[in-house]
């Protein structure tokens, strides 16, 4: 009986702690390193917050900051800490060292950092694995060019991003072993005139089909005007492009966010690290358009395959562009090879920035 009682003692204490760290409303805020109508990378995250809202309605208060720049993130993401959130999403690479800054300053409030690999007891990182989708893009493009030629415009070569570009090379390797992709870097996420003057020099380069690492829908709209083919980035941008536009990377951060928020209303959130895919719906193609239906049926086929796990983007053995060799033959690289790719895969026309 004593035992019993015990029992109930412990487990009754339990519930009281969980209900102590839940709470009746919260506030959640995000940093954009864009603006939200870019259509792109910050569209879609900010997308994610208005899902919590329509989810979670008078449980969440929300806010958020946009076009922030790394150098004025620490006292973005400061200010939103003191300002009483719960939870603060910090969005881009760069917001990394600063989250985990301000973080230590604020042990009560939760955060979350997209893209990159930092964690502690109040930070947890997510992201998503963009490569998979750019690898079926690889396809479609080497499916559809004529000169065999894809223009590439980037942003910085962190890993997320090199990776993308290997994923893409490989995919049109696939189909054409011959195929070369040419790479512009404009060192900024969200510059819409470096970007199409980018587009620009790359069409001008041979290249007819363009592929972007940016989040405006610039180089996708000079495709048009100069009645080329691309690709989109990170939201559906056909409404920009609808004769250009092949399919686009698409990010889903709904779930995910939702998710996370509710795990804060209800006392059980942890610091995670969280690599969503096409199997987790993070990822999506949007419609295949602009192309034959053997190549949709192609890209329909292969999206099946890496949402099933039956195939893996970064499967050995791979060339790389000094002509060494790796990855063992038929297995996935593992991820800490993928989240930290330095190097390129052949016949990327481009030396990779230090």
């Amino acid at each position: 009986m004593k035992k019993w009682s015990a029992l109930v003692a412990i487990l009754a204490l339990g519930l009281t702690a969980a209900a102590a760290n839940a709470a009746d409303k919260i506030k959640a805020c995000w940093v954009y390193v864009g603006p939200v109508g870019d259509f792109g990378y910050s569209y879609q995250h900010d997308q994610g917050r208005k899902a919590v809202e329509k989810e979670l309605g008078d449980k969440v208060e929300t806010k958020f900051l946009e076009n922030v720049v790394e150098a004025d993130s620490e006292r973005a993401i400061e200010r939103l800490a003191r300002d009483g959130c719960a939870i603060v999403f910090t969005t881009s690479y760069g917001f990394m060292d600063p989250t985990i800054k301000v973080a230590a300053k604020y042990p009560d409030v939760k955060f979350e950092h997209a893209t990159g690999y930092k964690k502690a007891d109040n930070v947890a990182i997510y992201n998503a694995r963009f490569y998979e989708g750019r690898y079926v893009m690889g396809q479609i493009a080497a499916k559809m060019s004529k000169t065999g030629i894809a223009g590439y415009i980037v942003s910085f070569p962190i890993p997320e991003v090199v990776s993308g570009i290997n994923a893409f090379m490989l995919g049109a390797q696939s189909v054409n072993p011959d195929f070369k992709v040419k790479i512009v870097w404009v060192k900024s996420w969200y510059d819409p005139g470096l970007e199409a003057d980018a587009a620009k020099v790359l069409f001008g380069q041979g290249a007819d089909i363009m592929v972007q690492h940016t989040d405006s829908t610039a180089p996708l709209q000079i495709a048009q005007e100069q009645g080329k083919l691309g690709f989109g980035q990170s939201s559906d941008m056909i409404k920009f492009a609808p004769k250009a536009q092949l399919t686009s990377n698409t990010d889903d951060w709904n779930a995910y966010y939702v998710g996370r928020v509710k795990a804060v209303l209800d006392g059980t959130w942890k610091s995670e690290d969280t690599w969503g895919g096409m199997d987790t719906g993070m990822v999506l193609l949007s419609p295949f358009t602009n192309m034959p239906d053997d190549v949709k049926a192609m890209a329909e086929e292969t999206s099946a395959k890496i949402k099933s796990k039956e195939f893996h983007t970064f499967t050995g053995p791979i060339t790389k562009q000094d002509g060494t060799v790796v990855g063992e033959a038929g297995k996935a690289l593992p991820d800490g090879d993928i989240l930290g790719m330095n190097w390129y895969v052949k016949g990327v026309d481009d030396q990779l920035p230090q």
